[in-house]
């Protein structure tokens, strides 16, 4: 007797993990991501550079970093609108290449106020990445494999911000902080040249314009749909409080590991950013976690995992503070690219604007929260800090509880 296989085919024909066109996406998007990091945060290790050389505070030195992460910030709404109007591939390229144009003009300022509006135009123009990234994840890789594509693309974002942090750092060690942000801009074209030559042209969703996408909606009528779409907002939630928790400890940590009890130089207390090796391990876990224990069990463990980090990190052990760092960056990242990738799927109109909403909460929680977790140290310490970024984090896990029935 012949038994017929009343099993629907997957219809589907976008690539799947393992695939030359899953590879080659994941690798494009990934280069993507190195370029953006590396200029977002190339000014950061070397800020005393910078106020060296125009004489100025380190307050004012570090409105070189604020001012670009504001602009992205600010601008991502407006990407993600030119991302469905241009097609998400486009906007990738170009933005990046607007912020290597700016990253070259960079280091001939002579003097800090022309810097610094730079430095904002840079971050604006940057903002183009993650509008489009994960969106484009969505649509152009089968729905099976998004959250481990997507992980393996945030996994990007520490690679590029450590090896953009520590390039600089090199660089500038031999020609000033010119020479840093010099050498990221580089790496900047080279991660350009890969995502343009690598990217496969295969799909035209994500490529090509889309003016019939979302129905006709106008720009208003996608925002309303990026915030009422439900489970969204709690989404949105996580990327505000728990960046707002991260950034307080990588903000301060370096503070504490210059004062006692470990009294390290501020070189030897720079290479706290090797932890974020960490974080490229955590966002490529997220993935295949998902998949296995669904979305909320993943952000919930990872949100437990940092509440355990933050208590040890009062330890005054230098060998448990950096374990308990790298615990920390780890279960961060592994959150991030979790909610990050449950947003690209959850968002079934207006994909473009919910992600890059998003972004406006993960680095307004880096501006803000990061902020006031400064205010705290001043006034009550390292301890004190700590509890401000345990307190962020319950409640991210909490608002998280919206999430259950959808994970």
């Amino acid at each position: 007797m012949t038994v017929t296989s009343t099993s629907t085919p997957d219809r589907d024909s976008r690539p799947r993990a393992g695939t030359p066109a899953y590879r080659r996406t994941v690798i494009a998007l990934i280069a993507a991501a190195v370029a953006t990091f590396a200029q977002l945060w190339s000014v950061q290790p070397i800020l005393p550079a910078v106020a060296q050389d125009f004489d100025t505070t380190a307050a004012q030195a570090a409105l070189t970093i604020s001012l670009a992460t504001g602009g992205m910030a600010g601008f991502t709404l407006v990407w993600s609108g030119l991302a469905d109007r241009l097609g998400r591939a486009r906007v990738i390229t170009l933005s990046l290449a607007l912020a290597t144009l700016v990253g070259c003009v960079a280091p001939l300022t002579g003097d800090l106020l022309p810097l610094l509006a730079l430095r904002a135009l840079q971050g604006a123009a940057l903002g183009g990445v993650p509008a489009a990234a994960v969106a484009y994840l969505a649509e152009e890789i089968h729905p099976a494999d998004v959250p481990r594509a997507t992980g393996l693309y945030i996994a990007g974002n520490p690679l590029g911000g450590m090896g953009g942090r520590l390039l600089a750092g090199m660089a500038a060690e031999y020609g000033g902080w010119q020479w840093g942000v010099g050498a990221n801009t580089l790496l900047g074209l080279l991660a350009l040249a890969v995502f343009v030559l690598v990217l496969p042209r295969t799909r035209t969703r994500s490529t090509a314009p889309r003016p019939h996408d979302n129905g006709g909606e106008n720009m208003a009528a996608r925002l309303r749909a990026a915030l009422s779409t439900r489970g969204l907002l709690p989404l949105y939630a996580q990327a505000l409080l728990l960046m707002g928790a991260f950034m307080t400890v990588y903000n301060l940590l370096g503070f504490r590991l210059m004062d006692q009890p470990f009294g390290l130089s501020q070189a030897a207390a720079s290479l706290l950013f090797l932890a974020y090796t960490a974080g490229m391990a955590g966002s490529a876990a997220a993935g295949p976690m998902t998949v296995r224990w669904g979305g909320h069990t993943v952000l919930t463990l990872a949100g437990a995992l940092m509440v355990a980090a933050l208590a040890t990190l009062a330890a005054p052990s230098l060998a448990v503070v950096i374990a308990a760092l790298l615990v920390l960056t780890f279960a961060f990242f592994s959150a991030h690219a979790t909610a990050s990738a449950w947003v690209g799927r959850q968002a079934v109109r207006a994909r473009a604007q919910a992600t890059s909403i998003y972004t406006l909460c993960y680095y307004l929680g880096s501006s803000l929260f990061g902020w006031m977790g400064g205010l705290v140290y001043d006034a009550v310490g390292w301890n004190g800090a700590l509890a401000f970024a345990a307190v962020l984090t319950v409640l991210a896990a909490l608002v998280a509880l919206r999430l259950r029935r959808l994970s």
